[in-house]
């Protein structure tokens, strides 16, 4: 993908685009999300969930998160201290022990890693394929990738739109 090609599908990234457009490319060839389809469909997720890459930290304070025993949100501050980072937003203790493992990095130590450029690329392909998104995302299921992503369909019709927009510029 080219810078130019980025700024078509995400034009609200403005100059964040380039600072991005580097570690995106690395890390969908590290994830395997190497067609055109699966590419789309990586990029209006990550599109809707990072705001167009203006944001990889979730802008609520994460106290919704407290407790959270699904999250592995065990440890009294864990919601506020997990709260959504990287470009699809990992969250929670046990998400951001397993993303540590996979990607080397202490993220319980320091869960602050994923707002780096790097690691919030990283992050996100590493969800995208743990989660099994290629399959779905091959099988044109918007809907389905949604629902693994944010767990129900959240904002799908701005996905939807980034991933036609992505369709296009990249096809």
């Amino acid at each position: 993908m080219t810078g130019a090609q980025l700024m078509q599908i995400m034009p609200l990234a403005g100059r964040r685009a380039t600072l991005f457009l580097v570690p995106l490319n690395a890390a969908m060839m590290e994830f395997g999300i190497d067609t055109p389809l699966r590419q789309a469909s990586f990029l209006a997720q990550v599109g809707h969930e990072s705001g167009q890459l203006r944001y990889v930290r979730e802008l609520a304070s994460g106290a919704a998160y407290e407790g959270r025993a699904d999250l592995g949100n065990v440890i009294a501050g864990d919601g506020v201290r997990f709260k959504g980072r990287g470009l699809l937003q990992v969250t929670g203790r046990a998400n951001y022990a397993a993303c540590g493992v996979a990607l080397g990095l202490d993220l319980l130590a320091a869960p602050q890693l994923l707002e780096a450029a790097t690691f919030a690329c990283r992050s996100a392909g590493w969800f995208w394929q743990s989660r099994g998104l290629n399959h779905l995302a091959d099988a044109g299921d918007q809907e389905r990738v949604t629902r693994r992503i944010n767990g129900g369909v959240n904002g799908l019709a701005e996905r939807l739109a980034l991933y036609q927009t992505a369709r296009k510029v990249l096809a």
